[in-house]
């Protein structure tokens, strides 16, 4: 018996298929997460791990791990830069987050909602950007189309990915060990949210 028409494609999905996917993106998590530790290869990690569950979800390349490192290394040429800039950014804004929770800023709140503000929108902008790399993309290029993305063209994209990290962010502070699961799922959020527009009404 066919889907009807319009339908929701998960709701075609069969149940096993959709373990399997949730096994799949953990193991992602497991993999962003120590191929990010260097710090030079965080994005590189993002955008490996993106381009894994795309081709799980299409069934258009191997999900083997070796094919994981395979696209990291791939990734990494020109990624190692906006890696280090990444988290000297996010290191900045925990700094001023201390700051402001002494009490002795002046304008605290005003600081609190910037960060927040800069933390999120940046973390919308790198994700956009790993999920849409492929073999041969240029990092500049790439972070650039996010940004007008994020803000232009698909801002509905970006208060999705916002949520997610905040989901990530109040999980594994409630939970550590939850940074796996939780890292696998933001990386499958950023791939889902950079398909939107592209899905047929």
């Amino acid at each position: 018996m066919t889907a009807r028409r319009g339908r929701s494609p998960a709701a075609t999905v069969p149940g096993g298929a959709r373990f399997a996917m949730f096994g799949e993106t953990l193991l992602v998590g497991v993999l962003v997460l120590v191929s990010a530790l260097p710090v030079v290869t965080l994005l590189a990690a993002l955008a490996a791990g993106c381009a894994h569950l795309r081709a799980y979800a299409d069934g258009t390349g191997s999900t083997r791990i070796g094919a994981y490192l395979a696209r990291l290394w791939a990734a990494l040429p020109g990624s190692w830069p906006w890696s280090i800039a990444t988290v000297a950014g996010a290191l900045l804004l925990a700094f001023d987050a201390a700051v402001v929770r002494t009490g002795q800023l002046p304008g605290a709140m005003v600081v609190a909602v910037g960060c927040a503000v800069a933390a999120v929108g940046g973390g919308a902008v790198l994700l956009r950007a790993a999920a849409g790399w492929a073999p041969g993309s240029a990092w500049p290029v790439l972070l650039r189309a996010a940004a007008i993305r994020a803000v232009r063209t698909d801002p509905g994209g970006t208060a999705l990915l916002a949520l997610a990290l905040a989901g990530l962010v109040l999980v594994t502070w409630q939970l550590l060990p939850l940074v796996v699961p939780m890292a696998g799922c933001v990386v499958l959020a950023a791939v889902a949210v950079e398909r939107r527009p592209d899905r047929s009404s």
